[in-house]
């Protein structure tokens, strides 16, 4: 730890002393025909490469005597200029439209601009490539500010999860292309269900804290947006295939037709990821497809998207308990109940299909619209071995064999999630002169049945087709909402954000409480407010966000008397930004004030199940410090590092006592909210010996974190560091356009580590005991890939 957080301080004094190159050039790209700025455009000389505000402003800088300035924006032809030809630093560059409307509108009304107040991170489709090694979503965002990532089965293939400031998945509201993505019930993301989703996506926004108003579940901790809609002007063919520890392997087909009869283009993607594990019997088997049809003309663009993952993993989800962890760290317990050898087919099994349909158009120069319908279809099962179960507690009758009642029998069980996910998302966007309106909005409608089946039993049978639990739900759910950016001064930008949000839920039963019918309203209303301040390379912001969220299916499975109530956050921000070409310096405040967060206290609810309660007052109140340095061509150096305190100011905990068949109570304050490290930090160390050629060392620290709200040992989660290696080659051949050479090698010093976990005490006999279980990481493991472009 001293030694991380050593390094850490040092490379940021560097950072903060850094020298200025010697070239600099700054300028404003500009619209050829109508003069306004061209925010998002890409500026390149020889190896340094920046992007203008929203503003069109830039400023680069590079190291030795380049030739070529180079600018590119979507919707715009490229254009090379001679940097001999600017003599002045306030250079304006004008693009010339092309003659397709390329505008993602279905993104940019929800993602954050250029001068939103707010803590943001995006990343292209460069880094996201020399990222996409077969691993899941969240391990391509591990080296953003404030993450923490884990896996199931220990190496970031199959299920797998992700942490933004302590904020766990269900509270973390994803789209894709605008698109809700959360399930709706859980609120939770399952990338398992896209496998090789990445390998379409051609960028995506990580915000932290409340953001900007989107569509689908709130955002109580981030957001997360990613974008597959992206235009190829020329036909291409890509094959691109990994291989790794624990037998991994991804083999990714892609293919576009480039630009047809001028208005046509057809992108189109398969995909396999196979995978043991790093847990005993943690296997995968994931196959996807993609495929995005375009017309498009000089004011409007209509996209059709289908896209859909099947994903076969054997369960990884039970932990390996805290007596194994020492001398079996990848044992499995799942499937252990048939005797002898494991159930072979303890598995999930579960199809998502997406269909989405874009239309955007552009009435004039400053007003366009967008519209989106779309469709969710997912099914599936997961299936487990139970021994030795009550006829009574399936609702079967008991058998009778060979004279002789019987009352129990091993079998097999599938419990099936069946459901439908609809709706429609619109914008109509203004833009003139760096000032912003939007108005916007969505609904949506869910349609889930959940039910149980017995393919098999060990003694006696169960009628055909017979189901052992059935309850239908339904949630509807719509929002509107305004945003509005507008200039106040020459360097001072106001931000406006109001949202109404209307949630029902319906749900007919659950499985451990068939009569409990549930049927609940919530209005939300979630304003944002905010400015920001921007002087040449400087910028500051301050923004205050409230935001609500309704509880999640099990939440409502507490019992009449136990029924949830909302949350509410209130989201104090304050950033400061310094950016040029080879420097950026960044720092960002927060204070995340919840009002009755849902947390697990141990108490049970009225059916005797642990379910999470309301506590009144909660808060994260921390800084986020990022920088990046790139002295020379050859070499970046870069970091973030999260310093916070995350607590619950009082609550009650419960724990189980077996003596007296009651519940213990111990009042606590002021404790850490689970699974909130207080510090979480990230290097990057980058050579490039030579064009093409990447050589990086990437670091992550997180501190110690509970897995409990009680902050007790008993709990604890050590901290660790590792350290990945990956290096990339690029290159051309007669044959191929491109041949791309990656490896990585993947915890470096081989450190030992759990970055989740549960905990559950109880007292027996007068004493306290706490039973643990963790999901260990990979030791040291590696990947390799090699992709061909034609």
């Amino acid at each position: 730890m001293k030694k991380f957080l050593g390094t850490m301080s040092l490379t940021f004094l560097i950072l903060l002393v850094a020298g200025q190159n010697k070239n600099t050039l700054r300028g404003k790209v500009t619209d050829k025909l109508n003069h306004q700025p061209i925010a998002g455009a890409i500026v390149s000389v020889d190896g340094s490469q920046t992007t203008t505000n929203d503003n069109g402003s830039f400023s680069i800088s590079w190291v030795g005597n380049a030739q070529l300035l180079t600018i590119k924006s979507l919707g715009y032809r490229n254009r090379e200029l001679n940097l001999s030809d600017f003599s002045r630093t306030d250079a304006v560059i004008e693009l010339e439209p092309g003659s397709l409307f390329l505008q993602p509108l279905e993104v940019r009304s929800i993602r954050a601009a250029d001068k939103a107040p707010f803590a943001k991170t995006n990343i292209g489709k460069e880094e996201i490539v020399k990222t996409n090694l077969g691993q899941d979503i969240p391990f391509l965002l591990n080296q953003t500010p404030s993450v923490v990532i884990n896996s199931d089965a220990g190496n970031g293939v199959g299920y797998t999860g992700i942490r933004i400031r302590g904020t766990d998945a269900t509270r973390i509201n994803v789209t894709l292309n605008g698109i809700p993505y959360n399930d709706a019930e859980s609120m939770g993301t399952f990338f398992v269900n896209l496998p090789d989703f990445s390998s379409s996506v051609n960028s995506i926004q990580v915000q932290r804290g409340v953001g900007t108003s989107s569509n689908g579940a709130a955002a109580f901790g981030a957001t997360i947006n990613l974008s597959t809609n992206e235009f190829n002007d020329k036909a291409y063919t890509e094959f691109n295939n990994s291989f790794g520890s624990f037998n991994t392997r991804k083999h990714t087909l892609k293919a576009g037709t480039g630009l047809l009869g001028k208005h046509f283009t057809v992108d189109a993607r398969v995909s396999s990821i196979q995978s043991d594990g790093y847990i005993d019997r943690a296997s995968s088997n994931l196959k996807s497809f993609y495929v995005s049809g375009a017309w498009l003309n000089q004011k409007s663009s209509l996209r059709l998207n289908v896209f859909s993952g099947k994903e076969k993993t054997y369960q990884a989800w039970y932990g390996v308990p805290q007596a194994l962890l020492e001398t079996d760290r990848t044992n499995n317990p799942a499937g252990t109940e048939k005797a002898g050898s494991p159930y072979d087919n303890q598995t999930d099994n579960y199809t998502q299909t997406h269909y989405q349909l874009f239309f955007n158009h552009a009435f004039n120069s400053f007003w366009s619209l967008q519209t989106a319908a779309f469709l969710t279809r997912g099914y599936g099962y997961y299936e487990e071995y139970k021994a030795n179960q009550r006829f009574a507690s399936y609702g079967l009758p008991n058998p009778v064999v060979n004279g002789s009642t019987v009352t129990r029998t091993d079998l097999v069980r599938q419990r099936w999630l069946n459901n439908y996910f609809y709706g429609q998302n619109m914008s109509l966007q203004y833009r003139k002169q760096g000032n912003e309106f939007t108005l916007g909005g969505g609904w949506s409608t869910y349609v889930g049945d959940h039910y149980g089946t017995l393919p098999w039993l060990q003694t006696g049978t169960a009628p055909s087709g017979y189901r052992y639990y059935n309850n239908p739900a339904l949630k509807k759910d719509a929002n509107l909402f305004a945003k509005w950016q507008q200039t106040i001064l020459k360097n001072l930008f106001g931000f406006v954000d109001l949202q109404y949000r209307h949630v029902r839920h319906t749900m007919r039963g659950f499985q451990n409480n068939p009569l409990l019918l549930v049927d609940r309203n919530f209005n939300f209303f979630n304003p944002k407010i905010g400015i920001t301040y921007r002087n040449n390379n400087w910028q500051a912001f301050v923004s205050y966000a409230i935001g609500h969220k309704e509880p999640n299916r099990d939440d409502f499975e507490a019992g009449i008397i136990s029924q949830p109530k909302a949350e509410k956050l209130k989201d104090l921000e304050a950033g400061i930004d310094y950016r040029q070409s080879n420097l950026q310096i960044g720092a960002n405040f927060y204070y995340m004030n919840y009002i009755n967060q849902l947390v697990l206290t141990g108490q049970i609810n009225d059916v005797g199940a642990y379910t999470r309660f309301n506590v009144p007052k909660s808060y994260r109140l921390g800084v986020e410090l990022q920088a990046t340095w790139k002295p020379a061509i050859w070499l970046s150096v870069g970091g973030n590092l999260t310093i916070s305190k995350n607590k619950i100011k009082s609550f009650t905990e419960y724990t189980d006592n077996y003596d007296s068949g009651n519940q213990d109570a111990v009042q606590r304050k002021n404790t850490d909210i689970a699974f909130s490290p207080a510090t979480v930090a990230g290097t990057q160390l980058m050579f490039y010996p030579a064009k093409q050629f990447e050589l990086g060392v990437l670091g992550k620290y997180v501190g110690r974190q509970y897995m409990d709200n009680s902050q007790l040992n008993r709990s604890k989660l050590n901290a660790f560091a590792t350290q990945d290696v990956r290096i990339s080659y690029s290159f051309a051949h007669k044959v191929f356009k491109q041949i791309q050479l990656i490896a990585q090698v993947n915890n470096l010093f081989n450190k030992l580590y759990e970055p989740n976990g549960y905990s559950y005490s109880y007292t027996s006999g007068g004493v306290l005991y706490t039973d643990n279980g963790y999901y260990p990481m990979a030791g040291r493991n590696f990947m390799v890939a090699v992709n061909l472009r034609f």
